[in-house]
């Protein structure tokens, strides 16, 4: 009998030892520049009168400075033992972090009513491809390489066909060419099966990290059974109809038509948005907020590296300008003897007896 091992999280021993070994190395930076500024700033008191005049004037100025190169110089050696320490990254084109990948449930409609031909703007698309070409819309206008897809296929039931997929062709494929309708048994489209079937896949995610698109004609919707969304996705769903909303054509002896008030009831009941996209593509608007409520929480999170490059960068920078400062600044005092004009004017010279 062979007794599982639990895995036990990641440990990064390297990453604590470099950010460690900095703090030292800024605490000894900070002791030797400090005992060096005191010096210094001791014998700058004794020529405080000739350097800044009897008034002495700008002094507070010298006694910042060296507070400030003793903290520049403590930051930049913390930020560069770290990044000494720390293992070498390289940053590819395009590369995406495993924590910063977002997740599209695609939700298919692949009944029979999906072959009518009365979508577009011309009402003589197949409803199957005018869904096809409003998901091919919505990865042009996001970086599609973030986002794991899964699709999620419905007619009498629902079966996933593909899971966290970053294969943009196996998605187009299965938009465009697979013939999935062949693979459910005939009957009355279950639309909250689909939803059902979204909710199991992604319930595992992180929270409010899906966003679930469902592309249907809304033939038939059951009246009761709505499942609930996991907190993965929330309130990120939106329904997107396609068909002819007025004008319905007949298909196994009823008419076929967009249920567009069944459709948008759905969608609040979901607190989602729903889209006619017969004839538009879903809005710039509306993509730009599906990509923005899918962006992972964490991941513009700073961590040793970037603050070893801000100590750096800080650092040097200020023990690189401070001199130019100083020396811009003065202080406002040039000693030396100063000639005074004579009480009598130029003309008023005394002549000899």
């Amino acid at each position: 009998m062979v007794i599982p091992v639990p895995k036990l999280p990641a440990y990064d021993p390297v990453g604590l030892s470099a950010v460690g070994a900095g703090f030292v190395a800024a605490g000894v930076v900070l002791l030797l520049a400090a005992a060096a500024e005191v010096l210094h700033y001791r014998r700058v008191l004794r020529a405080a009168p000739l350097a800044f005049g009897p008034s002495r004037r700008w002094l507070a100025l010298a006694a910042v400075a060296p507070a400030l190169r003793t903290l520049a110089a403590g930051a930049a050696a913390w930020g560069l033992t770290v990044l000494a320490l720390l293992p070498p990254k390289a940053h590819k084109l395009n590369e995406v972090l495993p924590g910063e990948y977002r997740h599209l449930v695609l939700v298919l409609d692949v009944s029979r009513s999906m072959t009518v031909e009365d979508a577009g703007r011309e009402g003589k698309q197949p409803r199957r491809e005018r869904a096809a070409d409003l998901i091919q819309s919505f990865f042009e206008r996001v970086e599609a390489e973030r986002y794991k897809t899964t699709v999620v296929a419905f007619a009498k039931e629902a079966k996933p066909v593909v899971v966290d997929t970053v294969d943009r062709e196996v998605v187009r494929n299965i938009l465009s060419d697979l013939p999935l309708r062949h693979a459910f048994k005939p009957g009355d489209t279950d639309l909250f099966a689909g939803l059902e079937e979204a909710a199991r896949v992604a319930k595992p995610w992180p929270p409010g990290s899906a966003v679930l698109v469902m592309v249907t004609d809304g033939d038939t919707v059951p009246a009761t059974g709505m499942p609930k969304m996991p907190a993965s996705i929330g309130a990120n769903v939106v329904i997107v109809g396609v068909g002819n909303p007025t004008a319905g054509k007949s298909l196994g002896g009823h008419t076929t038509r967009q249920d567009v008030s069944t459709l948008r009831q759905v969608a609040n009941r979901l607190n989602g948005v729903y889209h006619d996209g017969n004839d538009k593509h879903l809005t710039t608007e509306l993509v730009s907020r599906i990509d923005e409520r899918t962006r992972p929480k964490d991941a513009d999170r700073w961590a040793a590296r970037e603050y070893a490059l801000l100590g750096v960068g800080a650092g040097c920078g200020v023990l690189a300008v401070l001199p130019a400062v100083l020396g811009l600044v003065g202080t406002g005092w040039s000693p030396g003897r100063r000639p005074r004009a004579s009480r009598g004017g130029p003309n008023n010279v005394p002549h000899s007896v």
